[in-house]
């Protein structure tokens, strides 16, 4: 982290006061994303280990930003230690804005309106920048080519088919994918190609959606991108939603580039395959094979996502092996329960935490990422005191000082009403885990009593088991 702090104080002119990790910062991707803040000034910060990544994000980002489209600003950047600082955009993403306007099946108009932003905006980015783009940036090949679109479908092979226990037969299948590949490659293929185009990686900041995570773009075709946005998994948009939003997208593509519908569609549904191929191996790697449960928690999105297809989007070349393997996975009960000890095992499990800053903010160890951290650190610090030094937040005495504090009671009053609106809404979703972190300077006092009156606060309400944890006392209670 010393190498963000650096930037931050050399595009700013001070060091920063606030570092902490943004959530879902870690995902799959393995990139350490953090927040930075200080002297009225804000950014974003991320380390990454992929040199080739790096440099593709900030070219790209650099390109984007001279034909004015809506992607975060780059501050500073030390490539050679893989890190640079962003535009800070908030933490809005448009599946968060989806999630808390709809009910079910029911979307509300201000997320309808979010994404017809998103889907007219997407043209300018395929069509208008891809002009003149620097496309030998590109990692790990230029194009979405032959050998990418082999990567794709093997991966859902080996790590989604195999590992799932579906049956395929080896040789029909490889035939099967060389029809499809023949399908998608008839398809226009000189485009900018954003390659991971979903839900997660737009943000919405001041009413308007920006974009982010293309350092995988590509050349490649128009159908690629609005497939991943339209079948996104867990977004599970409704299909008349997603004929809306398609035909909308084909009105903005139009002022761009002259493509009849017609042509346009003919390999659309290939495109929508293929995505959801790619996101299942992504599902079979991180989850079956890397043990990490929480990436199961979308296939059953995905199922549903391809019995749909199945039924309602025949392809113009004849696949019999794949079908059957898609076939045997709809019908496939178990796959839909494949996440359900992690979603369903016990309720809600909130796991309530102290903490010192002095050696960084708790990691989550549940998978999901989030949740709400506290920094107590701003409130009167019994720390201070000798008579309190060899005691913590549990013991009598440093409570009733920090219940004197007016200011402490403000502070456990704003957070618990953060945290039980994030319990009423997870319980409600049949979420799994939640994370609630309170830290100081130390972890001794002020975080331990936080900690504890948050896990009183807690107990005993149906559907919710808590587990507290004191990292500094090494003290676990359940």
């Amino acid at each position: 982290m010393d190498i963000l702090e650096k930037l931050f104080a050399e595009k700013f002119g001070a060091a920063p006061t606030l570092v902490e990790p943004v959530q879902g910062g870690l995902g799959g991707s393995g990139r350490v994303i953090v927040r930075l803040g200080g002297g009225g000034h804000s950014a974003v910060g991320i380390c990454y280990n992929v040199a080739e990544e790096n440099r593709a994000f900030v070219s790209f980002t650099r390109h984007f930003l001279a034909h004015g489209l809506p992607v975060p600003e780059i501050y500073a950047e030390d490539l050679a230690q893989g890190a640079y600082l962003e535009q800070d955009l908030g933490d809005t993403t448009l599946y968060q804005f989806l999630m808390a306007h709809r009910n079910g099946a029911e979307i509300a108009p201000a997320a309808v309106d979010a994404y017809r932003a998103v889907v007219r905006t997407l043209p300018r980015f395929q069509v208008e920048a891809a002009r003149d783009l620097d496309y030998s940036v590109c990692y790990p090949r230029a194009s979405f080519d032959r050998q990418s679109i082999a990567w794709d479908l093997n991966y859902f092979k080996y790590y989604f088919l195999r590992l799932a226990g579906v049956n395929f037969h080896e040789q029909e299948l490889e035939e099967d994918f060389s029809c499809l590949t023949d399908l998608l490659m008839s398809a226009r293929q000189d485009f900018f190609l954003y390659r991971d185009f979903q839900s997660r990686n737009v943000m919405l900041h001041n009413g308007q959606p920006y974009f982010l995570d293309y350092q995988g773009g590509r050349r490649g075709a128009l159908q690629y991108d609005i497939a991943s946005l339209l079948f996104d998994a867990k977004a599970d948009l409704p299909p008349a939603l997603r004929a809306q939003l398609l035909d909308e997208y084909l009105d903005a593509l139009g002022q761009y580039v002259s493509i009849p519908r017609e042509e346009f569609l003919a390999t659309y549904y290939a495109y929508v395959y293929v995505r959801l191929m790619q996101a299942l191996g992504a599902y079979g790697f991180r989850g079956f094979y890397e043990r990490k449960a929480h990436f199961l928690q979308s296939v059953p999105y995905a199922l549903r996502n391809l019995r749909w297809l199945l039924h309602n989007a025949a392809l113009p070349i004849a696949l019999p092996a794949l079908t059957a393997a898609f076939t045997e996975m709809v019908g496939n009960e178990k796959l839909y329960r494949v996440a359900q000890p992690e979603e369903k095992s016990e309720g809600l499990t909130v796991t309530v935490t102290s903490f010192s800053f002095h050696r960084g903010p708790v990691q989550d160890e549940s998978g999901n990422g989030g949740g709400h951290v506290f920094d107590a650190r701003c409130l009167p610090n019994p720390g201070r005191e000798e008579r309190f030094k060899r005691q913590s937040g549990r013991d009598r005495e440093v409570v009733e000082y920090l219940e004197q504090q007016e200011s402490v009671h403000r502070f456990l009053e704003h957070a618990m009403a953060l945290v039980d609106a994030s319990v009423a809404n997870y319980t409600a979703r049949g979420f799994a885990h939640l994370m609630v972190s309170f830290g100081c300077t130390g972890g001794q006092h002020r975080s331990v009593y936080l900690a504890e009156q948050a896990a009183k606060r807690l107990a005993g309400r149906v559907g919710v088991r808590v587990v507290l944890r004191h990292r500094e006392q090494e003290t676990w209670a359940r």
